[in-house]
């Protein structure tokens, strides 16, 4: 299955060292990646993989528990047998937030020192057709640590290992959640939150275990690396920067976009084909992020990958209480916001086509449609949303009178987003069943505002929209845009800080329910997990907000 196409096909940085002895943090001024080997972690321990993927890899369930396997995906490479390879790989990347250019997070102000950190491809694989990278997460340091110690604790590993396949579940295009180990003896230091804590920053020093998690995904090209080659070529930093951004981008298209761009184009067609086909999944992806009650948190160009699939769940949150302003990371601000996420993307498509003008900008034609499809972006993207939102309320097309008093009357009377919509899929007869998904005090609440004949009104109109249909199908056609299950960060919690302690049992239980998030469950599992969240943990840091921390 090994297949080693990007350290096969393009530029190792001239710097880097064959053996992949390479750990101290320095400036990496060209190439398109350096070997790196992983630090494995001490006394590993299984905790869990990703069954789902497993099945669809052709791997065995208990590969996962092999020694081999165990040794290799918690870092140690030294023992694998040919053609597998004893040396990883990290990459460069720039960093954009929400469209501007950064320099200052390089810790040499050059942008010559920011990539990854702490995440090691150790492996390309083809099975049954599809290419796969794999990409250790925790991994030790690389040039790129920025001074950190090149690590990953449990708790941030656990999250990223549950919301990929559960994401996948969900139908939402995202890297994929391989293995997940813990070492027995290892911990590091990290900020985070004590018991009870409100404090919107982390309040104390917790040591935690450490973990090293396999994510796969077809490529791990993000938009920022696309842009460091952009910005070196726009700036001719060294002879080959226009090569080497011609060769990132045609590895792209290759690798992400093979089956729908001609290879027989030249670079400018094909670059123009390119930036209308990611313009489509990113447009797809964030409507269906807002479909779920996803919400990125960090959406940085860094972090939005080029092959349009979500990537990198680090201060990610699902919501509870609909609120378009709904944001776990406590260093986002507004911009990465639950409904603002639209508008990020376009600021990334904006860094995305900026990163590949030098491409075409000898190419009149080619240019001018490469703008077009820039400008165009917000018509796309609304269409998407207005595509979404009818799916979700199972109409044939949006209607923008129906859905404002619906988004009104969900503010202020404050519903459970997820609970909302899977109850409305029930097609209620009145307003009494989707009540369960009002917040405290909402049921029973002095109705100053009429809130109650204005639910009665939404609802009446609703249903003459959709009242030609079978009930059954439509019911039925609502479920699939509607999950059950989300995975909500305080059903998280309590699984890795009993993993910290050995017992993964709550881990396995979550992974099972929430990569079956569309169906109706045993009644034990739906009082556990579908309910509203409780009153005392809002605001609660940790499980209403976090840091980077990780």
């Amino acid at each position: 299955m090994a297949d080693y196409s990007l350290v096969d096909t393009l530029n190792r940085d001239p710097e880097g060292k064959a053996d992949g002895a390479d750990h101290e943090p320095r400036q990496v001024f060209s190439g398109h990646y350096v070997p790196v080997n992983p630090t494995p972690i001490e006394n590993p321990e299984y905790v869990a993989h990703g069954t789902h993927l497993f099945r669809e890899l052709g791997f065995a369930d208990a590969m996962a528990r092999s020694s081999d396997f165990v040794r290799m995906f918690s870092g140690d490479l030294s023992r694998v047998p040919e053609p597998l390879r004893s040396v990883g790989w990290a990459c460069g990347y720039a960093l954009s937030i929400y469209g501007n250019e950064f320099y200052r997070q390089c810790p040499f102000q050059t942008g010559n020192g920011y990539g990854d950190g702490r995440a090691i491809s150790v492996l390309e694989a083809v099975a049954n057709g599809q290419r796969w990278e794999m990409q250790l997460k925790g991994a030790g340091r690389t040039p790129y640590c920025r001074g950190g110690d090149g690590r990953a604790v449990l708790r941030s590993s656990v999250r990223e290992f549950l919301a990929q396949e559960h994401m996948h579940a969900l139908g939402v295009p995202t890297s994929r959640s391989l293995s997940l180990y813990v070492s027995k003896t290892e911990t590091v230091r990290r900020p985070w939150y004590s018991e009870g804590s409100r404090s919107i920053d982390p309040d104390i020093l917790v040591s935690d275990p450490v973990a090293i998690s396999t994510r796969v995904a077809p490529s791990f090209i993000r938009v920022g690396q696309l842009e460091l080659f952009g910005r070196r070529a726009r700036k001719l930093e060294h002879p080959q920067a226009m090569e080497e951004l011609e060769k990132i981008v045609l590895h792209l298209i290759d690798r992400e976009y093979g089956g729908v761009i001609d290879p027989s184009l030249t670079t400018a067609e094909k670059v123009v084909l390119l930036a209308r086909e990611f313009r489509s999944r990113l447009t797809s992806l964030v409507a269906n992020w807002i479909r779920v009650g996803y919400c990125q948190g960090n959406f940085n160009s860094d972090n939005c990958a080029a092959g349009g699939f979500t990537l990198d769940y680090g201060p990610f949150g699902f919501c509870d209480v609909f609120d378009p302003h709904y944001q776990p990371w406590t260093g986002g601000g507004h911009h990465y916001a639950f409904l603002n996420q639209p508008a990020a993307a376009e600021r990334n498509f904006h860094s995305f086509c900026s990163a590949l003008r030098p491409l075409v900008v000898e190419h009149p034609e080619c240019l001018r449609q490469l703008e077009d499809i820039e400008s165009e972006f917000p018509q796309v993207m609304q269409a998407q949303m207005e595509k979404m939102w009818a799916a979700k309320l199972g109409l044939d097309a949006f209607d923008a009178d129906l859905f404002r008093e619906l988004a009104t009357l969900m503010m202020q009377t404050r519903v459970d987003y997820t609970m909302f919509f899977r109850e409305l899929s029930h097609l209620p007869d009145n307003v009494e069943p989707l009540r369960k998904s009002f917040y405290e005090g909402m049921t029973h609440a002095s109705d100053s505002q009429g809130l109650g004949k204005r639910w009665a009104a939404w609802l009446s109109h609703w249903q003459s929209r959709t009242r030609p249909r079978s009930r059954e199908a439509l019911s039925s056609q609502m479920k699939l845009a509607n999950p059950k299950f989300s995975l909500r960060e305080w059903f998280v919690v309590p699984a890795y800080q009993q993993a910290a302690s050995g017992d993964y049992a709550l881990l396995r239980e979550l992974q099972n329910v929430m990569t079956q998030p569309y169906a109706e469950q045993s009644e034990d599992i739906e009082k556990k997990y579908y309910r509203s969240k409780p009153p005392e943990l809002f605001d609660m840091g940790g499980s209403s907000h976090y840091s980077c921390s990780s």
